[in-house]
């Protein structure tokens, strides 16, 4: 898997990269995929670490030729720096119980709404464990403003079937869309536009394009970040399966007798993951207990039955923090580790993404002068 990763990734370094400004908006559908980089799905497990593609790309690329691409990462940065300081958020997400129609509802995930696009998208959805971003964005419009569905049911089937689900970016693009999350500015997808950039594939889609914003009348505080810690205390780590990079890391591995890899089943997620899912991470771990020698998958019993002295790289708020603050009554005991480049980045996610954007340069300044995650 991390040599499938490798190569994927540079091949669109070397070939895609180029046209990706101008090309990234394009659905040609999920057989011609080449205008983007479908690389999601190792990033959202740092199979491949952000921080190092970043690297990677500035190392061959003047900034200005891949800007947008750099800021698509920069983005999945953003979301998950910005519901750190507002892990609430997700709280209310997840305890929603939102009223919808359980007619309609069944329609949307069977794909049977009639609307030609969508039915399409849940097929693919359902069959390639993605969807292109830009289509995403469609989805999650008609969906709230067109079948008139709560948009936390639509963030969950999104988490339930996408092999690049994330927490912070799935739950808080949804919001986007609905016009909460940036108060009173909604996303509507319009039938021009979806002609457009699906490559005139769907045609007279009637959608309702007038919609007004969703209201969310509750402000969330700021809070401070947890605090990380980035050197090693304890003889044995953890860790979940969205911390799988191993590229120039085996030292810090090798300094621990054990790690430990936790995958969650189901009955211990807050939102139930299609079964393909679960492999697909459960593949992935395995790839890097054959990288690793000194570490093994273990179920969550095992997990419980440790000593609670341990280092936990730190899984950033959603379903694996949860379990950690469910089942260690006092999770402030533990030892949490983080990235440094994390850390560093959050510290602009508590506002607007333009006030992240404005400091991009000094982001990019730190990212290339420190080149060890963990210290």
């Amino acid at each position: 898997m991390y040599e499938k990763a490798s190569q994927e990734k540079l091949d669109f370094i070397q070939k895609g990269i180029k046209d990706y400004s101008s090309q990234r908006n394009y659905d040609f559908g999920p057989k011609s995929r080449e205008n983007i980089s479908n690389l999601s799905k190792y990033i959202s497990h740092r199979i491949i670490n952000e921080y190092d593609l970043i690297r990677e790309i500035l190392s061959e690329y003047n900034l200005q030729k891949v800007d947008k691409f750099i800021q698509e990462i920069f983005w999945r940065v953003y979301w998950k720096g910005w519901l750190e300081h507002r892990p609430q958020v997700w709280r209310d997400f997840v305890d929603s119980s939102p009223t919808y129609s359980e007619e309609d509802y069944k329609k949307a995930i069977n794909g049977e709404t009639g609307i030609e696009c969508f039915d399409d998208w849940v097929k693919e959805l359902k069959t390639e464990n993605y969807l292109h971003n830009h289509t995403r964005m469609w989805f999650a419009s008609i969906w709230i403003f067109t079948l008139n569905l709560p948009w936390e049911l639509g963030a969950r089937f999104f988490m339930k079937h996408l092999f690049d689900g994330d927490a912070a970016s799935n739950t808080l693009s949804w919001r986007w869309v609905a016009g909460i999350q940036t108060q009173g500015k909604n996303y509507l997808a319009r039938e021009s536009n979806i002609r457009k950039f699906t490559n005139q594939r769907y045609m007279n889609t009637s959608l309702n394009e007038n919609a007004l914003p969703l209201e969310n009348p509750k402000i969330y505080s700021l809070q401070e970040v947890r605090h990380l810690q980035t050197k090693q205390k304890y003889k044995n780590l953890v860790l979940f399966e969205t911390n799988l990079n191993v590229d120039e890391r085996y030292s810090f591995f090798k300094n621990y007798e054990n790690i430990f890899m936790v995958l969650l089943d189901n009955k211990n997620r807050n939102i139930k993951l299609d079964e393909k899912v679960l492999n697909f991470k459960k593949t992935l771990q395995e790839a890097f207990a054959n990288k690793i020698s000194n570490s093994q998958i273990i179920d969550e019993d095992t997990f419980m039955s440790l000593n609670p002295q341990f280092d936990v790289l730190y899984p950033s708020i959603g379903e694996n923090m949860d379990f950690l603050d469910r089942e260690f009554k006092d999770v402030d005991k533990l030892h949490f580790i983080g990235l440094k480049e994390d850390i560093y980045c959050w510290q602009f996610s508590k506002k607007g993404f333009f006030n992240f954007k404005k400091n991009i340069p000094e982001v990019i300044n730190y990212l290339l002068h420190e080149n060890d995650l963990f210290n």
